[in-house]
Parts: C-alpha cells; structure tokens; sequence
C-alpha cells in the first residue's frame, strides 16, 4: 500500500518538530524524521497495525513515541496519514475529539 499524507497531518508534523528544534535540539528533530520513516516503512508492510480508535470512520491509531500519536485510514489500497497528535503541545484535547 502508498501512504499519503493529508494536508492536516502534514502542518502537524511540521508544528511538532518546530516544537523539537525550538525546545530541544536538531538531532532529537532528526531522530523523530527517521522514526516517521521507519513507521510509514512499517504501515507499509502491516496497514492494518494500528489500533481502530472509530470504527464508524475506519480511523486507526499508532503510538509512534510516548508523546506523539498517529491518526490514519485505510481507503481501498492507500494509507492516508490524517493526523499526528502531540500531547505535549495538546495535553488537554483528545484526538477522538477530532473530526476526520
């Protein structure tokens, strides 16, 4: 299957490692770069990994890393990446809370 990454998941992952760069460093904003490769990498293989968070909507859910959850679906033979959501920018809001 193709991941594709919505415009939405896109601004989130570009929020979370300016987050990375202005409260930590470069490396830990590369670190998290290559972890986003290696689970699309996996996602890849095994789409069907991630836990269904709404069955209604066929929304999985993935813990990339202990404060970063990945929101995607599976649409007929594409992987699309709706969402990543930071708890440490978010620490109040639930993802189920979101409309996809």
């Amino acid at each position: 299957m193709k991941i594709f990454v919505s415009k939405k998941a896109e601004k989130d992952l570009h929020s979370i490692l300016d987050y990375l760069r202005n409260n930590w460093n470069e490396k830990v904003a590369q670190a998290f770069i290559k972890k986003t490769a290696d689970v699309f990498t996996l996602l890849e293989a095994f789409p069907e990994m991630g836990q269904v968070d709404f069955p209604e909507k066929q929304i999985r859910g993935f813990q990339m890393v202990k404060q970063v959850r990945l929101i995607y679906r599976i649409k007929e033979s594409r992987i699309i990446i709706l969402s990543f959501f930071d708890v440490r920018q978010n620490p109040n809001k639930n993802p189920g809370k979101r409309s996809f």
